[in-house]
C-alpha cells in the first residue's frame, strides 16, 4: 500500500494554505499530492482508504507525507476520521482575521459569479462565511483527539509580514531542515482578483468541480496552478480601495467575537489587538 499522511494541513481557506502547498512541494524532505485539497476526510469519504492511499503512491522516502484540505477544520467527522485512519499525525492551522476571511471568501464567490452582489447579503445567504471562522469550535475537535503538540497553530498575519519565518515555523514544526525562500517566493504572493470574464471564471470552476467528482483531483490542482490560467481567467485588485462596509465587519465580529476569545484563552494569542478588534 501507499505512504499514507503523517501531516495535514485542515484550514481554514484563504489563510495561506496555496501559498504553503507551494512551498512545501519544493522541499526534498515533503511529498504533498500535486492537487491541493482532496475532500477525502469530508467530502469523499466513501471512496474507502484504497483510493486516498492511491494518491500518495509516488510518495518515497520522504520525512514527511502530506496533505493541504482547508476544510477539514469544519467538518464535525473529520477530526476523529483522519484520527481513526491516520493516527496521531501533525495538523496544522493558520488562522486569519475572521472579517478578512470572509471579505477574502465572499470576493473569491463573486470573481466566480457565485452568491450575492453585496457582502451583507451573502453573510445572509451563504453560512459558511462565518461557519468557515469558527476556528476554536473547529481546533476543539482536533485537540481532543491529538496530542497538543501535535498541533501547529500559526497566524496569517505572520505569512504576510515574513514568509521565511512563517515557514521556518513549519518547518520546526514538521522536524526537517530549513528551506531557505527564493526571492519571488518571499514576497507572499496572496492578492485578491477579479475575473476578466465572470461567465469564463464561473465556466472554469463548474469545470473543476466537475472533474473533481469524477477522480480528477490531480489534473485540476495542476491547472488551477498554473500561471497562464491566472494571468488568463484574473486580475489584481487593490485590497485598499475595495473594503467591506463597516456595518458588516461588526456583524462578522460580533457573531464571531466568542471564537476569537476563545482562540486568546486557550493559546495566549492576542489576536483582537492583532486582528484590530
Amino acid at each position: 500500500m501507499s505512504r499514507l499522511p503523517n501531516f495535514l494541513y485542515v484550514g481554514p481557506d484563504k489563510a495561506g494554505s496555496s501559498w504553503l502547498h507551494e512551498m512545501l512541494l519544493k522541499h526534498p524532505d515533503v511529498y504533498l499530492t500535486p492537487a491541493k485539497d482532496l475532500y477525502f476526510f469530508d467530502r469523499y469519504y466513501d471512496r474507502g482508504l484504497p483510493w486516498y492511499a492511491a494518491q500518495f503512491r509516488d510518495a518515497r522516502d520522504e520525512a514527511i507525507v502530506g496533505e493541504v484540505c482547508q476544510d477539514y477544520l469544519f467538518h464535525p467527522e473529520a477530526a476523529g476520521r483522519i484520527r481513526d485512519t491516520l493516527g496521531p499525525v501533525r495538523i496544522m492551522v493558520s488562522l486569519r482575521d475572521p472579517v478578512e476571511r470572509a471579505w477574502s471568501s465572499y470576493l473569491y464567490m463573486r470573481k466566480h459569479g457565485i452568491g450575492p452582489d453585496t457582502f451583507a447579503e451573502a453573510l445572509r445567504a451563504r453560512p459558511e462565511l462565518l461557519e468557515h471562522g469558527r476556528y476554536a469550535t473547529g481546533l476543539d475537535r482536533f485537540l481532543m483527539l491529538f496530542p497538543r503538540d501535535h498541533v501547529h497553530v500559526a497566524l496569517f498575519d505572520d505569512l504576510v509580514a515574513d514568509p521565511q519565518r512563517f515557514l521556518d515555523g513549519v518547518t520546526e514544526f514538521l522536524g526537517i531542515d530549513r528551506l531557505p525562500l527564493a526571492e519571488d517566493d518571499l514576497a507572499a504572493r496572496l492578492p485578491a482578483a477579479r475575473a476578466r470574464s465572470v461567465r469564463l471564471a464561473s465556466a472554469a470552476r463548474r469545470s473543476a468541480d466537475w472533474v473533481r467528482e469524477h477522480d480528477g483531483a490531480v489534473l485540476v490542482g495542476r491547472v488551477k496552478r498554473s500561471a497562464l490560467v491566472q494571468r488568463t481567467l484574473y486580475r489584481p485588485i487593490d485590497r485598499g480601495t475595495v473594503r467591506p462596509d463597516e456595518a458588516d465587519v461588526l456583524a462578522v465580529r460580533t457573531a464571531l467575537s466568542p471564537e476569537v476569545e476563545a482562540l486568546e484563552r486557550s493559546f495566549a494569542l492576542p489576536l483582537r489587538e492583532s486582528w484590530g478588534w
